[in-house]
């Protein structure tokens, strides 16, 4: 009967032709989102495709607005502090929120609230390996209670490189939001920088920001934005999620917080057929991530700073 009962909430619908878990999504919730949700011109949103360092960066942004000052990390969930606002429950949480907000999303940008584009609002955008990120959310639908199983590797590779599954797909995520590089109130950093140099990522990010912190502040938000620290403080490793939520029993929610571990699950085949499809649906964006052989970088076309959904209007 438990089994029966949790299974019903297995269900995706669509909006707008993304796929959304039931529970923690609603079609109303997502259009007022996308159509009624007044962004102000000092909140700064925290936005990835799932599993791509969302909560790193959640981290990052609150110990920043706090100049280094761990108080408000270790006294405040996560959720509350930056909330997914296309969610049920966190829709409520932003409006309510007193500015500066911090908003996280993983909403591709056509879904994105449509007063942003009016807004002087910023957006910090962080993409990861999709090898990594697809290894990452394999493990996560099987503790997400609200995601389907994800079967075999083999079957979820299938289904990811698709883009069936929630959010939709990661090469049109990635391609949606690279769409406003250039524009001043967008930045974007990859998880595989934030790896490989923590404290100047966080450099970049303050000066972004417009927020200038003193050595010893900076050294604080990198101290308390290790991946040790975020492990261990229960604000922030979502152990205090609900069990209808996150079934913790079988694995933690924050894994290892490294890169590469896709070399560990996936096999030459699958590698090889992932790599053909990422540089098919990659060509022509002319931007080399961390990951990518190395080539020239060119010159970068002036960007479209409107809201993308104004054009097709």
């Amino acid at each position: 009967m438990a089994n029966s009962s949790l299974s019903m909430f297995k269900e995706y619908f669509q909006y707008k032709g993304i796929s959304f878990p039931e529970l923690i999504y609603s079609a109303q919730g997502l259009r007022e989102a996308e159509n009624g949700f007044r962004v102000r011109d000092d909140d700064i949103f925290n936005v990835t495709y799932q599993k791509s360092g969302t909560v790193w960066m959640l981290e990052i942004l609150s110990l920043i607005r706090s100049n280094g000052d761990p108080s408000w990390c270790r006294t405040v969930p996560n959720w509350e502090r930056g909330p997914w606002y296309e969610t049920i429950l966190g829709l409520r949480m932003a409006q309510g929120n007193r500015s500066p907000r911090i908003i996280s999303s993983h909403l591709p940008i056509q879904l994105f609230a449509k007063s942003f584009f009016r807004s002087k609002a910023k957006v910090v955008y962080t993409v990861r390996n999709p090898k990594d990120v697809l290894v990452s959310l394999y493990h996560f639908a099987q503790i997400f209670r609200p995601y389907k199983e994800p079967g075999r590797m083999d079957q979820f590779l299938e289904r990811f490189l698709e883009g069936d599954v929630p959010f939709g797909s990661w090469f049109d995520h990635v391609k949606g939001w690279l769409g406003l590089r250039g524009c001043e109130n967008f930045f974007c950093i990859s998880y595989e920088e934030l790896q490989e140099d923590l404290r100047g990522s966080i450099q970049r990010i303050c000066q972004f920001l417009g927020r200038e912190l003193e050595d010893q502040a900076l050294d604080a938000v990198v101290a308390n934005a290790s991946f040790q620290a975020m492990k261990q403080n229960k604000m922030s490793n979502f152990s205090l999620s609900p069990s209808f939520l996150l079934d913790q029993s079988k694995k933690s929610f924050l894994r290892k917080g490294i890169t590469g571990d896709w070399k560990n699950h996936l096999t030459a085949a699958q590698s090889e057929k992932f790599d053909r499809i990422y540089r098919e649906q990659m060509q022509g964006l002319d931007l080399s991530f961390p990951w990518d052989e190395p080539r020239p970088q060119p010159s970068l076309p002036p960007a479209d700073c409107s809201d993308p959904q104004l054009d097709s209007s």
